[in-house]
């Protein structure tokens, strides 16, 4: 995909509605469960930074939403990954368009990632 985009609207703006819906709701997600999230483009996907550090990125592609939290974010919830039967590598795993996202996965994947830029900073 060419960097057409200069801010996270603009690039959810690229993709068919369906995709569109999807990201949104991701997005919101994010904002409502970690206050104060600086939202930025990094490696071309919207991502968001907790107290200066990279929270998580998302990207849209045809068949997925892909959700980037991190290794330490995907190792620790590889159990859950593989009961839904989610695909995921060592740094990212795949939302299927044709569900409904993960919202309590989600939360705690956020929650488990903000705590340890937390404890990082202590």
């Amino acid at each position: 995909m060419l960097n057409t985009f200069t801010n996270i609207d603009e690039y959810i703006l690229l993709f068919p509605v369906e995709v569109q819906e999807k990201l949104q709701e991701l997005r919101k997600v994010i904002h409502l469960q970690v206050p104060d999230l600086e939202e930025y483009i990094g490696y071309q996907m919207p991502a968001f930074r907790y107290k200066g550090k990279p929270l998580v990125y998302f990207a849209g592609y045809k068949k997925h939403i892909g959700f980037y939290p991190g290794a330490e974010g995907i190792h620790n919830f590889e159990t859950d990954f593989k009961e839904k039967k989610y695909k995921f590598s060592k740094g990212a795993v795949q939302f299927p368009i044709h569900e409904n996202l993960p919202l309590d996965l989600i939360t705690k994947i956020l929650r488990f990632k903000t705590n340890e830029i937390e404890q990082k900073k202590s």
